[in-house]
């Protein structure tokens, strides 16, 4: 039986099954083994009757051949400690992350206190009938330059040079009266002045205790050992929240005590995945903390914080992260783009590569491809166009083979498990798994799509580098697919950025 299966509203999975369980609890173990589920939940199916939702009480309900199906979650009753666990969970509405919104495509410029907006307002209009600049006091510019910097660290402690002139701009386009005189640009010095004045900011808040500032503390020699200078935590991939503040009333000790009765919860065969998301947003700044600062090996952190390795937590942590959606993000760049990159895939150049060729040949060959076998060719041929050697990256394999040997020396990537390892786009794969750091993390992602996306989910919350083999692969992934940090591009993938948007 075909089965289309929605777990939600942006991810609906399409699964074969060879035989049809005879009850409804054989059914939802079977989904629960293949879409690899945690959650209790019940079952929905499509009634062709009323063309609507209905409860599924039993298997003779379903048509023969295909069916849609609903899976509705529903969290258990019992806790391993229910008045702790409560706790969390009524808690978490009431924990906000330090930034909830990236990099603005236009910043706003703050609203100033009372006397220095009717000084710019009288000053915007001499500017607008004479043209004449407005002459500041020295308080004035402090101020404008003190509210700039709180209003840009609400979006980024580090703002990068393109950021920090975006807002020099929108404040003299807002205010023109404050263009510098003998400037065409009239911007320039307030990007300089903007750009010190983050700095001293930063030293203030380092000084009052900020996490995500004093942890690069003793890189700059002002606390600990003078020779220990490593590199500056920092985010280096537009995080919002990299590096957050525990939450207010919560101290080490209680969020250790919350990871612990998670790692308890996720022990049991059904797990409350209401409470271990409660709990995942709750112990957040000490995961950040135990990520950032000691940089645990993979193994470690699977020990320590297991649900992170569920395909909801990685969405959900990537959100935190981020405070973008994971699937959404991914999905809409590569739609966007899939038509035009596929062009780009059949020139000549393109044609030169005898594993390109392979992979189109496979797209081609049973006539109109689907839209998941176009973003499958996508994917799978984007290493081959930067010039990139996926070979030790994307792994495909029979059933037969063994998992150790494929895995051997892999520090980064993705096997798929298939009929036909001829096939570079299968139309049916057995298993996709992630594998990182010579192990797997994940199994049952379905298709290569989903396994991408989880991949730069994990990355993000783990912190881990791109490969550098595959760095220019994950670049366009990152800053053209999903739209992140798309300012600042290597040459490399500013050409294919220019190519797509012509």
């Amino acid at each position: 039986m075909l089965l289309r299966v929605i777990i939600s509203e942006r991810d609906i999975k399409k699964i074969t099954l060879d035989t049809v369980p005879d009850t409804v609890h054989g059914l939802k173990e079977v989904l629960r083994s293949k879409l690899q589920l945690r959650d209790s939940f019940d079952l929905q199916y499509e009634d062709n009757d009323f063309h609507d939702f209905c409860n599924l009480t039993s298997v003779t309900d379903l048509p023969k051949d295909k069916a849609t199906l609903k899976i509705l979650f529903s969290p258990s009753d019992t806790f391993s400690d229910s008045t702790t666990s409560t706790q969390i969970s009524s808690c978490v509405s009431e924990i906000k992350l330090s930034r909830s919104h990236p990099w603005p495509a236009a910043f706003s410029i703050p609203t100033f206190s009372y006397d220095v907006e009717l000084r710019l307002k009288h000053g915007n209009e001499a500017y607008s009938t004479d043209g004449t600049l407005l002459t500041m006091s020295r308080d004035m510019q402090t101020e404008i330059l003190d509210k700039l910097a709180e209003a840009v660290f609400a979006y980024k402690a580090y703002p990068d040079k393109e950021e920090i002139k975006s807002v020099a701009i929108a404040l003299v386009e807002k205010h023109p009266c404050l263009k510098e005189r003998g400037s065409a640009a009239g911007w320039y010095g307030w990007k300089l002045s903007l750009t010190w004045k983050m700095g001293n900011y930063r030293s203030k808040l380092r000084d009052a205790g900020c996490k995500e500032l004093k942890v690069n503390t003793a890189k700059r020699g002002i606390e600990g050992l003078q020779g220990q200078r490593n590199k500056v935590k920092k985010p280096k991939r537009s995080e919002t929240n990299f590096l957050p503040d525990h939450p207010s009333g919560k101290d080490q000790k209680t969020l250790e005590h919350e990871r612990e009765l998670m790692c308890q919860e996720m022990k049991k065969r059904s797990p409350d995945m209401s409470f271990v998301n409660a709990a995942m947003s709750s112990t957040y700044s000490l995961r950040r903390q135990e990520i950032v600062e000691n940089e645990p090996p993979v193994s470690e952190m699977k020990k320590r914080w297991p649900a992170i390795f569920c395909e909801r937590q990685i969405s959900a942590e990537f959100n935190r992260l981020m405070s973008l959606d994971l699937s959404k993000s991914f999905y809409e760049g590569l739609d966007r783009h899939l038509q035009k990159l596929l062009c780009l895939y059949r020139s000549k150049r393109c044609a030169e590569i005898a594993e390109m060729r392979t992979i189109m040949d496979s797209l081609d060959k049973n006539g109109k491809a689907s839209n998941q076998r176009k973003r499958v060719a996508v994917l799978q041929g984007l290493p081959w166009f930067l010039r990139e050697n996926p070979s030790q990256f994307i792994k495909i394999c029979e059933h037969t083979d063994s998992e150790e040997e494929m895995i051997r020396g892999m520090t980064l990537g993705i096997i798929t498990v298939v009929e036909d390892v001829t096939d570079p786009i299968p139309c049916e794969t057995t298993d996709v798994a992630l594998v990182i750091e010579e192990a797997v993390v994940l199994r049952g992602l379905g298709d290569i799509p989903n396994a991408y996306v989880n991949l730069m989910g994990l990355l993000y919350a783990l912190n881990i580098n791109y490969p550098k083999n595959m760095r220019y692969t994950f670049e366009v992934i990152q800053r053209l697919l999903m739209n992140i940090g798309a300012d600042t591009c290597s040459a490399r993938v500013h050409s294919l950025k220019n190519t797509l948007l012509n």
